[in-house]
């Protein structure tokens, strides 16, 4: 099972979609993701570069690699929304 973040993500922004009344803010919700990932790439950089000089390349690598897969759980997160507020949209109507 690769995916399996990526699902339990989907379905996470599904529940959230359907749960909170209204549109959410995506465009808020991208920004945060994209703060998180820079952090977080980051961190993980600054770390390599603490441990020892070698690591520098390995971390960097490490750093975009985690703001990659940030955006991309962020941006499903965001996908996985617009589907609860469709259903949310659809349980209201019937």
């Amino acid at each position: 099972m690769a995916f399996e973040l990526e699902i339990i993500t989907i379905v996470i922004g599904v529940i959230y979609g359907y749960l909170k009344p209204g549109k959410e803010d995506r465009k808020a919700l991208l920004k945060k993701g994209v703060l998180i990932g820079i952090i977080l790439g980051l961190i993980f950089t600054g770390l390599g570069l603490l441990v020892n000089i070698k690591f520098l390349l390995v971390s960097t690598v490490v750093g975009l690699v985690i703001f990659i897969e940030v955006i991309l759980l962020a941006v499903l997160f965001i996908a996985g929304t617009f589907i609860g507020d469709w259903i949310e949209e659809k349980s209201k109507a019937a």
